[in-house]
């Protein structure tokens, strides 16, 4: 029988199998089934439940041998089940992330700071309230800044300060070996040893009479590319202590420090450093050192009476008393009176100390006979009293201790009155000259006394600030009140510089309070640079969230801040870009700013950026803004092209600020193109024709023609030496004294441009009885726009005009309000002011820097001829005297200045040590618009060929073609009269 159910392949072949199913059930039924009175039987006996068990675990065990195939099985549970149904979850299938990136990237701590260790840190000797009331009292107060050329010892003299006024626990770490550098806060700055930034500290310290001031001081950098720093030192001070060292003399950034003193108005006082140096470095002759000495004075007389003119009355002597002496290396400093009174202590003399100091200076001899002071040397007199009194016992000390006989060093020290303990003598010499030249001359209050007799408080310094730097009118009772310095007044706060967090994260306002009181978690208003009664819009209001008192490496939270002092706010750095005027959230008079900074230096290299990562380009540009608020020079600009470029001073400002930019502020991978300038554009004649533009409504014309500026003038527009604001007849005045102008000319300056103290002036040349002066006047607004707008973006190669004069000659205008309009007469204004440029043969203008370079006699040759190769000149090589060193003086294109001092250290063995600053702008030689000029890849131009160069390669740069197009800024007529003029000749 089963043959017949499968066929000889064995696949089935009989009857459905359903029936055999439905067999099965019912057999099924038989076995497990129960009738209704056998089921109500075994409730009752209690075994259904048993019975229901054992049902449930057969079908378990059915489940269980249930074959589940391998994607159906869950080993987990689904995210719906862990993290709730409302939860979106993402599921990649490949990992986005680099294999460089860890999963988990470790914490990375941003610190622009030096790390002080908990033990090393500093502590005042004296308390935070005794330190705050004497800075709420502002004729206790002196604002100082302390300027001078790198190396010269400022950092140095601030850190004998720190030692003077605070207790230092690891004070045996530090030394003449290895100084502590304590206003070098920056950690790039410890490693460069230069510093970059200016850095304040109230010192709390006493004068010779044991009264004690608050002296805020501020170290400002010594190399040139950072005088910006400067500028916004001398902004916020009273007075400058001009830092000189006593060996170099007089060098480049002491040049740039009194000419910033001079512009702000402030007093001098002179400290000349490391005296030491003429002693055991170049072991001049106590009578040489005199003269050397006396010679450096005077060339800083000489700079002050350029600086400040002959009238300013500014005169730095010793006999005066603006003139200290100091090795802050050994910890020593004196003034001739403080000098003068170590001699009455020493010898218990009834002498009065200041009239013994007046005659320790200058030709003036001590008679032993007679023991009185003489003009003229008797015999048997020696030397003046100013070698025999003090350098003289300077000589026998330090050759006493370099000497090296500890018991005559023992003896000399008893004669000063100076006790010293044993282990003292043991130490080696350079501590040893310090310990014992500390003791003998004390406390820095020489310097202290000369500081506060010659320099203003801060009661009496803010008329001077408020008359210089206000920018309102000067009769109202406000003004009168931040005058007098009143802390009850009305509140200015005037906000100069930006300083970051330790981990960059924000930045606090450094500020100096001109009148009021501000106080912690006030509000206030914060007024932009661009800020005016009129245009309101550059204001915001904000919450002071917190008050220090700036120590360099740590601060003193304060509550209140009155008029005449210095303080770092909090809570204000989004509403401030570069300086900033804070005033009462609400004024009842019109309040007005304080003047923005004017920067002596000008930032004319360029650089431009972009992330290496496309992506990260707003972390690149945020991180910009931060870098522009932090360097007051620095600016940046975002091209035509998309680049974003960054201008700064020099190579050590871009290098510096590109640190910055990479590791503080972005903290992304930045690639920097190579450096380039700035250029000007500006003209060499007249236009050869009166150029005229029509509107493009055909209703107006406007007819100018271009020429150059007087010498000098470009330069006193940007001093400010004349203001456009200025009344007719006083702007009138200016150019009819000092350019000769005539009367009509004078007095039809209608702006200068492309902003209020640009270099180029524009003039209405026209005459009343040819035009109509009240429709002229009429669209004046609009011309000027139209000339600024032309000024700022010259058509050689969108570079800035310097050193031209539009005059507008004739002028048709419609009479119709609306076909005057600015949409028409501004392009038009621009256009006719591109095209009488251009017919008056321009020029590109370069910067130039000037270049001051020590060296020995030896390397100047090979000096010469490093400046042949990159178009430099030299104008002048001295020797300094009474030292080895040659300076050699000269004038160096920005353009061919890059790689410079590299290449001078290599080609004198690293002899010679050079800086630069900005000083002038000159003409680039050639044609810019000569197209038969062939320029050829890979070659250097030749010297007449260099401006048709620079402006093309500027132009491709900027994505522009690269010729200037004539046709674009000429009107079809104007083009018609060029054609029948050269026809004509």
């Amino acid at each position: 029988m089963d043959g017949d159910l499968y066929d000889e392949f064995g696949n089935y072949i009989g009857p459905e199998l359903s029936e055999s199913g439905g067999e099965e059930e019912e057999e099924a039924a038989v076995v497990h089934g129960h009738d209704h009175d056998q089921l109500g039987g075994l409730v009752e006996g209690g075994q259904l439940a048993v019975e229901q068990e054992d049902d449930a675990m057969m079908v378990g065990e059915e489940e269980e041998n249930v074959i589940v195939l391998h994607e159906d099985k869950k080993y987990y549970p689904t995210a719906e089940e862990t993290y709730g149904v409302e939860t979106e979850t993402l599921v990649q299938e490949e990992d986005a992330q680099p294999l460089e990136i860890p999963i988990i990237a470790p914490i990375v701590k941003k610190q622009i700071e030096v790390d002080v260790k908990d033990e090393y840190k500093v502590k005042p000797l004296v308390s935070r309230e005794f330190m705050v009331g004497l800075s709420d009292a502002p004729e206790l107060v002196r604002n100082v800044a302390v300027m001078g050329h790198l190396h010269h010892g400022k950092t140095t003299m601030m850190d004998m300060f720190v030692e003077q006024t605070h207790e230092i626990p690891g004070a045996g770490f530090f030394g003449p070996d290895n100084p502590m550098r304590f206003t070098d806060t920056r950690r790039d700055e410890q490693q460069r040893g230069v510093s970059l930034k200016a850095v304040p500290m109230t010192f709390v310290m006493e004068d010779s009479r044991g009264k004690s001031f608050a002296m805020n001081m501020m170290d400002c950098p010594g190399h040139p590319n950072f005088s910006d720093e400067t500028c916004a030192a001398g902004r916020l001070s009273d007075g400058v202590v001009l830092v000189v060292d006593a060996a170099e003399g007089v060098m480049l950034s002491t040049k740039q420090a009194i000419q910033i003193a001079a512009a702000e108005g402030l007093s001098l006082v002179l400290v000349l450093s490391k005296v030491d140096r003429l002693i055991v470095e170049l072991k001049l002759p106590p009578v040489d050192a005199y003269y050397k000495i006396r010679h450096t004075i005077q060339e800083v007389n000489a700079l002050i009476a350029t600086s400040y003119g002959p009238g300013a009355g500014v005169v730095l002597s010793p006999a005066k008393g603006n003139v200290a002496f100091m090795s802050a290396m050994y910890g020593w400093s004196f003034t001739l009176e403080s000098f003068a009174q170590l001699y009455c202590d020493i010898h218990a003399s009834p002498m009065n100390p200041k009239a013994l100091a007046q005659r320790l200076w200058g030709d003036v001899w001590y008679d032993p006979e007679t023991r009185m002071f003489r003009k003229k040397p008797a015999e048997g007199s020696g030397e003046r009293s100013f070698v025999q009194w003090i350098m003289e016992p300077m000589y026998k000390i330090y050759s006493q201790i370099l000497g090296e006989d500890s018991s005559s060093v023992r003896d000399m020290v008893r004669e000063m009155g100076v006790e010293l303990p044993h282990e003292a003598f043991d130490a080696d010499v350079k501590p040893l000259l310090k310990t014992v030249l500390s003791s003998v001359f004390g406390s820095a209050s020489g310097i202290v006394d000369m500081v506060v007799k010659h320099i203003p408080s801060a009661a009496s310094g803010t008329s001077r600030l408020v008359d210089r730097g206000y920018t309102g009118p000067h009769d109202s009772e406000t003004v009168r009140r931040m005058t007098l310095c009143d802390a009850t007044g009305p509140l200015c706060v005037y906000v100069c510089k930006m300083f970051p967090k330790s981990d960059c994260s924000a930045f606090d306002a450094f500020a100096r309070v001109v009148s009021g009181t501000i106080k912690n978690g006030q509000k206030v208003r914060v007024l932009g640079e661009s800020y005016s009664p009129d245009d309101e819009e550059d204001s915001v209001v904000a919450t002071v969230s917190n008050l220090w008192k700036y120590q360099a490496r740590y601060r003193v939270p304060v509550e209140q801040a009155s008029a005449g002092s210095w303080i770092l706010l909090e809570g204000l750095d989004d509403t401030i870009f570069k300086t900033a005027t804070i005033v009462e959230e609400f004024t009842e008079e019109e309040i007005y700013i304080m003047k923005p900074l004017r920067l002596e230096s000008k930032a004319v290299v360029k650089i431009a950026t972009e992330p290496l990562n496309p992506g990260e380009l707003p972390k690149m540009v945020d991180g910009l803004r931060k870098v522009n608020r932090s360097y007051p020079a620095l600016t940046t600009k975002v091209e035509e092209s998309g680049e974003h470029t960054i201008f700064g001073t020099g190579e050590l400002y871009l290098d510096s600020a590109m640190k910055d930019l990479r590791e503080l502020f972005s903290d992304v991978e930045v690639k920097v193109a190579d450096p380039v300038v700035s250029f000007c554009e500006t003209v060499v004649e007249t236009s050869s024709l009166k150029c005229f533009s029509e509107t493009p409504n055909k209703k107006n014309k406007l007819t100018v023609i271009a020429e150059p500026l007087d010498q000098g003038l470009a330069e006193d527009l940007e001093k400010g030496a004349v203001s456009i604001d200025w009344s007719k007849k006083k702007i009138a005045g200016f150019f009819q004294d000092s350019y000769d102008w005539d009367v009509m000319a004078a007095r039809s300056v209608w702006a200068f441009g492309p902003d209020a103290v640009g270099p180029n002036i524009f003039l209405d040349d026209t005459l009343p009885s040819e035009v109509d002066k009240s429709l002229v006047n009429a669209i004046k607004s609009s011309v000027v726009q139209g000339f600024q707008w032309g000024a700022r973006e010259g058509p050689l190669c969108d570079e800035p005009m310097r050193s031209v004069k539009f005059k507008l000659t004739d002028a048709v205008v419609a009479s119709e309000l609306l076909a005057r309009g600015g949409g028409q007469i501004i392009p038009t204004a621009r256009r006719v002011c591109y095209s009488a440029f251009l017919m008056a043969s321009p020029r590109l203008m370069e910067p130039v820097y000037y270049v001051e370079i020590q060296t020995p006699a030896d390397c100047i040759s090979a000096i010469y001829a490093v400046l042949a190769k990159r178009r430099g000149h030299v104008t002048a090589d001295v020797p300094k005297p009474g030292t080895p060193i040659f300076i050699v003086q000269a004038f160096l294109p920005v353009m061919d200045s890059f790689g410079f001092e590299t290449d001078i250290r290599v080609h004198t063995q690293g002899q010679a040590f050079c800086c630069s600053t900005f000083d002038h702008w000159q003409v680039v030689p050639g044609d810019p618009l000569d197209k038969n000029i062939v320029l050829r890849p890979l070659e250097p131009a030749p010297m007449q060929s260099l401006a048709r160069d620079f402006m093309v390669k500027t132009r491709r740069r900027k994505g522009m073609t690269d010729d200037v197009s004539v046709t674009k800024y000429f009107d079809d007529p104007m083009l018609l009269d060029m054609i029948q003029s050269e026809d004509d000749i």
